[in-house]
């Protein structure tokens, strides 16, 4: 069967983090994909910007 796994982190060091303590957990032979997507919009009555960082691993369960 084939699943997802869905990552969403503000930061993209703890996205690394996480995908990687999941991927070490995960058969190399079980991995399909991994897509990734980063996304930065402005923060209200600021300068500043929020973003988000997000990958999805696919994988065969």
């Amino acid at each position: 069967m084939i699943q997802v796994k869905l990552f969403d982190r503000e930061h993209e060091k703890d996205l690394e983090k996480e995908m990687n303590h999941f991927l070490k957990r995960l058969d190399e032979k079980s991995l399909l994909d991994i897509k990734y997507n980063v996304a930065a919009f402005p923060e209200d009555d600021e300068e500043e910007q929020i973003y988000c960082f997000s990958a999805m691993i696919i994988y065969k369960a």
